[in-house]
């Protein structure tokens, strides 16, 4: 992986690190839903300690059509009226020009760039225009998939737009093991752009990282024992009736008690050590997962000398019996019962097939 080590021009007293190495705390709910909702959600955040940033959700960049997307520009006023009220400023993420030049038309403080413009470079210029000539604070997500350069491209396109107050958003990535995360936080490349430029701010979003309440302590303090320099959490005044994404968020109460245990580093019960003991059940996954390709590709090699001295497909007969029965017994195993079973055998009538037909290769038979 190749990345720039172009500098990047960071403002000494920007917004996203605290000069006495306190944490910067952003909070709101994912998505705004109503001005009730975003109000009376921020005058509860506005009395916790530290929080002085409200963001909301406006426009939701959804995977699926069907999702509920944001309820967009009046959502921008909602939040102009609630800055009004408490004090608190204002957050809200942006994908592209025209959401950028909304939110800076009703008064938005700070733009959070989506993970999905982030790997976009035409989408970056054209956001990078927008702000030209302005002193907005930006925060940059990071891409859905782990590339530092693009990462760094977006942060060098303001920059060159004359942008220096700026920070990093580590909300997870995309990875082919997600397990026990929503999105995994890959700590370690973290780490290694925090040692590439260290003037600038990283936050961590720990809200998009766990996906669900029981994880965003273990996941938060992980985070701050890493040296961030900040900590993004989504809030709602009542989780079970939010429109997205209810399994990550907390009532205001409930996130003051998680952001004293961070302070004081009082473990809160049940999660002690938990994220450093998924992190080596996954890497324990991540060897398994290699040791067992070398083996399929062992097995490929025997698979094609067998094929060298039998003349034609190898389909039926005493071979294919005994395979059926050989099937039959892992399944009879007390340890292969259930919805486990459905596995075991979609995986052994794969490498039936590959045995059967050695030329076409592991990748030709997908496995369940």
């Amino acid at each position: 992986m190749r990345a720039s080590r172009t500098p990047i021009n960071v403002a000494q007293q920007g917004s996203f690190r605290h000069a006495d190495g306190s944490l910067v705390l952003i909070a709101g709910p994912c998505s705004a839903e109503s001005e009730e909702q975003l109000l009376k959600t921020a005058q509860q955040l506005k009395s916790i300690q530290g929080i002085s940033v409200l963001r909301a959700g406006i426009w939701k960049s959804r995977t699926r059509p069907n999702s509920f997307k944001g309820v967009g520009t009046v959502g921008l006023q909602w939040l102009d009226m609630v800055k009004k009220e408490t004090g608190l400023r204002t957050a809200c993420e942006v994908a592209n020009a025209q959401h950028a030049e909304e939110a800076m038309k009703y008064g938005v403080d700070i733009l959070s760039i989506s993970g999905r413009a982030t790997v976009n470079p035409f989408a970056m210029e054209e956001i990078a225009a927008v702000l030209k000539g302005t002193n907005m604070p930006v925060l940059v997500n990071n891409p859905v998939y782990p590339d530092m350069g693009l990462w760094l491209g977006a942060l060098e396109r303001l920059n060159q737009a004359g942008i220096t107050d700026l920070g990093l958003v580590n909300r997870g990535f995309a990875a082919d093991e997600q397990y026990p995360y929503r999105n995994h936080p890959r700590w370690d490349y973290m780490l290694q752009l925090k040692d590439m430029h260290p003037e600038l701010p990283i936050l961590c979003d720990a809200a998009h990282i766990a996906g669900r309440r029981s994880l965003l302590y273990p996941v938060s303090q992980k985070a701050v024992d890493l040296g961030v320099d900040g900590l993004l959490f989504e809030s709602h005044m009542n989780p079970a009736a939010a429109l997205s994404s209810p399994q990550q968020q907390l009532m205001p109460q409930e996130l003051e008690l998680l952001i004293n245990a961070i302070r004081t580093k009082v473990k809160l019960e049940g999660t002690n050590h938990l994220v450093e003991q998924l992190d080596d059940l996954s890497q324990q996954m991540d060897s398994m997962d290699k040791a067992l390709v070398e083996l399929l590709l062992r097995r490929r090699e025997v698979s094609q000398k067998i094929s060298l001295h039998q003349m034609g497909d190898v389909q039926e007969g005493p071979q294919a019996s005994g395979w059926q029965k050989e099937l039959d017994a892992w399944l009879r195993r007390d340890d292969y019962t259930g919805k486990d079973s459905s596995f075991v055998k979609s995986l052994m009538d794969a490498l039936q097939q590959h045995r059967i037909s050695p030329q076409s290769g592991i990748g030709s038979t997908a496995v369940a």
